[in-house]
């Protein structure tokens, strides 16, 4: 046992039913490092850091910290040890402010009330200290997530902490708050913090980290040097073969307009101004539209209002069309039935039922239907087999297959029995937003076929996407969303990240008279 190390996790084994989740796994983290934690979904990574934060006790093994044996019962124990964590599905409490749930349960108290005035003080001199801006007085139900992100972050520094866990922090960020966020953990690295950094993005290893363990299935495969390796040494150990990182596909053959969005405008919960406004695009049979944007440029309300999820603007002359019917007032459920498929951005408000098993989940939209139903009773043969279909056809993995309950998965497994769900029923527009967030390189590289398959059968694709790479991989055309308008039609062929960054930003424009017909230069 070394004084080298800050926290050592020696021989750790954590089960769960029919699964060992972390089977004796050694994990030693140094004082001042960035530490990299790699593996594909399910592979444990997230039990690990909830062991060491208290939320989990392990069955085996001891945590040591400055080589001196530490009980964790629960995160108080962590906290008090200096153990801070971002979690990868945040830890929020929706109705209260970003103020509130930065100081809950840390709040100094001044004649029995709580001090807010120094707690706002703390809170704003460390939001510009590391290039976090947030707005104290904000509800959480009503800021993007990767504001969430932030309030996350600003709650481990709030409590002073020295050690810093990061479960996937850039699943939900765009390119340029990845940059800021890389910067930030360089910072505190450089200020003496130690910093456990969980994520599936092999660039991002490569940049920030010193050194990277990797973990396969629960048990541990090496630690190696980052200055020593490279990303594909990293992805053949992680996922035991290599992986293609760029996507091969024919060029789309676009056929009859399957979905017509016109004059699209719908309300913001922030601000008094509209969030998107007078959108209109067309997406046809055979190709993948992709709407690239910063967070928080109206395209999460714009798919909302094609989804259904939010109402467009009253009195506005909003109109949408699927397969040539309006559906603008039509339920969700109508919606799916008309032949709309959607992975959303937000998987577990509307991706999926937690509490439910995942055989439930994978026929939510559709257990009315013959094959799953007989006179008002659910065929539940029926649906464990086809649930059962799902999951192997999409390597969604679990501690008790389908009977496993949604909320007890990795959110990249749960990502994918949502996006096996969507394609394997029958539709005609297939709209994906962030389908990749949380997934391994591994599954990315099945996923990206997927789509492009659902392509080449004629389905139309509405794609959001905040990966450049994603975007310009994947995508036939590009729209480009900010401030909820339309400002830019591009082909991924013809152009640059950094022009993409432009039109991204504001800086450029380029809009045609409906998105999808000619474009115009302004």
């Amino acid at each position: 046992m070394s004084e080298e190390y800050i926290i050592e996790m020696l021989n750790i084994t954590k089960r769960f039913p029919g699964i060992i989740a972390n089977d004796n796994i050694t994990l030693q983290l140094k004082k001042g490092e960035i530490h990299a934690l790699l593996g594909e979904n399910g592979a444990g990574k997230s039990t690990l850091m909830s062991v060491l934060f208290g939320l989990y006790q392990p069955e085996e093994g001891e945590i040591h910290k400055n080589g001196k044996k530490v009980e964790i019962k629960n995160p108080n124990d962590a906290t008090a040890l200096g153990i801070g964590m971002v979690h990868q599905h945040f830890k929020l409490v929706e109705v209260f402010t970003v103020l509130d749930n930065i100081i809950l349960g840390s709040e100094t108290v001044k004649h029995g009330f709580v001090d807010r005035k120094a707690a706002r003080e703390k809170i704003i001199n460390l939001s510009q200290k590391y290039g976090l801006a947030v707005d104290p007085d904000a509800k959480i139900e009503d800021i993007t997530v990767g504001m969430q992100q932030r309030v996350e972050i600003l709650k481990m520094l709030y409590r002073d902490n020295e050690i810093l866990i990061f479960d996937e922090p850039t699943a939900v960020l765009t390119p340029q708050e990845i940059k800021e966020l890389m910067q930030i953990m360089k910072n505190l690295a450089a200020e003496g913090k130690s910093i456990l950094f969980i994520t599936h993005k092999l660039n991002e290893i490569m940049e920030v980290s010193d050194r990277c363990s990797v973990l396969c299935k629960g048990r541990y495969i090496g630690t190696v040097e980052i200055a020593n390796t490279s990303k594909e040494e990293l992805s053949r150990m992680m996922v035991g073969r290599d992986v293609k990182f760029t996507v091969d596909k024919e060029p789309a053959k676009p056929g009859e307009v399957v979905l017509d969005v016109e004059n699209l405008c719908v309300e913001s919960h922030v601000h008094k101004k509209l969030a998107v406004h007078n959108v209109s695009l067309q997406v046809r049979a055979g190709e993948i539209v992709c709407i690239a944007g910063i967070d928080g440029n109206g395209q999460s309300e714009f798919i909302q209002g094609i989804t259904g999820l939010e109402r467009v603007a009253p009195h506005s002359a909003s109109k949408i069309t699927l397969c040539g019917v309006d559906i603008t007032k039509k339920s969700i459920r109508e919606r799916s039935k008309a032949g709309m498929s959607h992975v959303p951005e937000d998987r577990h408000k509307h991706g999926l039922v937690l509490d439910y098993t995942l055989e439930q989940n994978m026929v939510l939209q559709r257990y009315w239907e013959p094959q799953f139903q007989k006179n008002q009773f659910i065929k539940t043969k029926e649906v464990s087999a086809y649930s059962q279909m799902l999951i192997d056809k999409y390597d969604v993995r679990s501690g008790q297959g389908n009977k496993t309950i949604a909320r007890a998965m990795s959110g990249g497994n749960q990502q994918k029995a949502i996006v096996g769900r969507e394609l394997d029923k029958e539709h005609s527009l297939l709209i994906a937003v962030q389908p990749t967030r949380g997934l391994d390189v591994g599954a990315i590289e099945y996923l990206h076929k997927a789509i492009i398959a659902d392509r080449d059968a004629g389905k139309a694709v509405l794609l959001v996407s905040y990966e450049l790479e994603e975007v310009l991989n994947l995508s036939d055309r590009i729209l480009v969303m900010y401030e909820g308008e339309i400002v830019g039609e591009l082909d991924p062929k013809q152009t640059t990240p950094e022009e993409l960054g432009l039109y991204m930003a504001g800086a450029k424009r380029n809009v045609g008279e409906k998105a999808g017909g000619e474009a115009k230069d302004e």
